[in-house]
């Protein structure tokens, strides 16, 4: 019973009233280990996978169709490997794995493991003008909102920011793999009015990504976008074999 509810058994919706997406290079043979044999990595040039890590302002997160006042506002930090997914009638699927979520809330952590598989905990999140951080997690991000043609990072496998945005998550899916019964859970994102813009970020230290002996991660890309109408569909399942 308790492993039928985490397969996001409804849909949900929010208004995302901020996002900032760091996007890390790194070579794929470091992050093979990390997704189970059903997915792919999305790489780029054969020769690099990628990490995001998400930073969302998000409010009136509910069931979708349930009225505002219902909801709940609240920070979310995800941890999130670009995939691709071959569904058992062919179809190709882009999307991510989920590593790690963070919330600011315990009652998203509490409810977001009842009902996905997103392993959520609960933090400390601080955030002003230029930064966010959080003392518990020993993260920080900071950012440049001043600077409007912002350069990619030093580093960066990318030469220009077109290619650069086809790694910007979120994607339209996320996948979970259950081992015991050799089936994917497929989830979509709906999203409106989806414009990411270019951000510097002249600092960041993100202890989580260092959790798994990784190299040295290059920041490979970093895009900021506000004001949009989510919600996620009932997530779906599709066996593999």
């Amino acid at each position: 019973m308790l492993s039928t509810l985490k397969n996001h058994p409804f849909a949900v919706e929010a208004f995302l009233e901020s996002s900032l997406v760091l996007t890390f290079a790194i070579p794929k043979d470091e992050l093979e280990t990390l997704i189970p044999k059903c997915l792919e990595l999305d790489t780029f040039k054969n020769k690099w996978a990628f990490v995001a890590v998400a930073m969302v302002q998000t409010k009136n997160l509910r069931p979708k169709g349930f009225p505002n006042f219902l909801g709940n506002d609240l920070f979310l930090i995800g941890y999130r490997i670009f995939v691709r997914y071959t569904t058992s009638q062919g179809k190709r699927l882009r999307g991510l794995y989920i590593l790690k979520s963070e919330t600011d809330k315990n009652k998203m952590a509490f409810m977001g493991n009842i009902f996905t598989n997103y392993n959520y905990s609960t933090t400390d999140i601080n955030i002003n003008e230029n930064e966010i951080s959080s003392e518990q997690s020993k993260f920080k991000i900071k950012f440049d909102l001043k600077e409007k043609e912002a350069e990619l990072p030093i580093n960066s496998p990318f030469s220009n920011w077109k290619e650069a945005r086809r790694f910007a998550g979120p994607l339209p899916f996320t996948f979970t793999y259950n081992e015991k019964t050799k089936a994917v859970l497929i989830i979509e994102g709906v999203r409106q009015n989806w414009k990411p813009s270019p951000i510097k970020i002249p600092h960041y230290d993100i202890d989580f990504l260092n959790s798994f002996g990784l190299k040295k991660p290059i920041l490979a890309n970093a895009f900021i976008i506000n004001n949009i109408p989510y919600y996620w569909k009932k997530g779906k399942i599709d066996s593999w074999n």
